[in-house]
């Protein structure tokens, strides 16, 4: 995605907004939910979150410092507990996921009763183009990293599918361009976003 200079004023048009509920985004690593979301939160004046830099900045580690040291299974356990701090903070913002924070059960719960999750979708070859370069995706330190995200892929797609709002990328869409589709989507949904002017 490319980031356009300006795209943050020209989308807020001097309005504001009163967010009421957390937006959560989620999806597959590399679909741009990180730079959508922190877009769209500076179009919305709120706060914006990363959970696995929340996670990081807890843990004085990065995620794959912790996957090594603790595997897994802690991995899920921290971030659950940072998401559920995130979603219980006074004021109401944007919050980006890691890639497989959606698929618990409880994260989902969770984010169903205390906000709204906002789904970004792309196609595999646009994923792994975005990431096959990058060294920061412990669950693609693999033989056939490929192999690996196209089973990721195929294994979280319909719990991708149970989101609040699904919204597909394109690889000639800004990530400006994007927050703006995000915003479009919530602004039907006067229960997470209401327009104050």
């Amino acid at each position: 995605m490319k980031d356009l200079a300006g795209e943050r004023h020209d989308a807020r048009h001097g309005m504001d907004w009163n967010v009421k509920k957390t937006i959560v985004m989620v999806g597959m690593m590399g679909v741009g939910k990180t730079a959508v979301g922190r877009a769209l939160a500076g179009i919305l004046d709120a706060p914006f979150f990363d959970s696995d830099a929340e996670i990081e900045r807890a843990a004085n580690m990065t995620i794959a410092e912790i996957f090594d040291r603790d595997g897994e299974p802690f991995f899920r356990k921290k971030e659950s507990q940072v998401l559920g701090r995130l979603l219980d903070a006074e004021v109401k913002g944007v919050v980006s996921t890691g890639g497989g924070a959606f698929l618990n059960a409880l994260n989902r719960q969770m984010i169903s009763q205390r906000g709204v999750s906002v789904c970004l979708e792309a196609d595999l070859g646009l994923l792994w183009n975005r990431i096959k370069h990058k060294d920061s995706r412990p669950l693609l330190h693999t033989a056939n990293p490929y192999e690996t995200l196209a089973n990721l892929y195929k294994q979280r797609a319909p719990t991708y599918a149970l989101a609040d709002i699904r919204l597909r990328t394109r690889p000639d869409c800004s990530i400006g361009e994007m927050a703006r589709c995000v915003l479009d989507a919530l602004r039907q949904r006067p229960d997470v976003l209401e327009k104050t002017t």
